[in-house]
């Protein structure tokens, strides 16, 4: 489990805006590890997990975008039912909110991972160890 550094950008949601964005990341050799779009009525709210966040928030703010940084956990899970109510109950027991999460798995039984904006990084990491 590591601590990554989330970019949150905030944009229209219209047509073609997140091409480019991801363009203008990829014309810069900036790889996009985890991606989550969340809509409104009037923008987008796009986080990211990139290889180069210093970087890509050079890039981003040089095309007037909003963004906020924000820490979160890339937790790694297996692909089997039961390990998100165990990672879960465990930060339930720590006193500790889920904000969010988001990730993806591939085959059945194997490992994936979680972004999660948790309510207190350090305390969840050491309830998750």
């Amino acid at each position: 489990m590591i601590v990554a550094r989330q970019l949150s950008v905030f944009m229209a949601n219209k047509p073609g805006v997140l091409a480019k964005l991801c363009e203008s990341l990829a014309e810069h050799d900036v790889n996009i590890m985890a991606i989550s779009v969340s809509d409104t009525v009037d923008h987008a709210v796009v986080r990211l997990i990139v290889s180069d966040p210093r970087k890509a928030l050079d890039i981003l703010e040089s095309h007037n975008m909003l963004i906020v940084e924000t820490d979160v956990l890339l937790v790694p899970v297996r692909n089997k039912p039961g390990e998100l109510a165990s990672l879960s109950r465990k930060l339930a027991r720590a006193r500790i909110n889920i904000e969010y999460a988001y990730g993806s798995a591939t085959n059945e039984g194997s490992e994936s991972f979680l972004v999660l904006r948790v309510s207190d990084v350090a305390k969840a990491r050491k309830a998750l160890k």
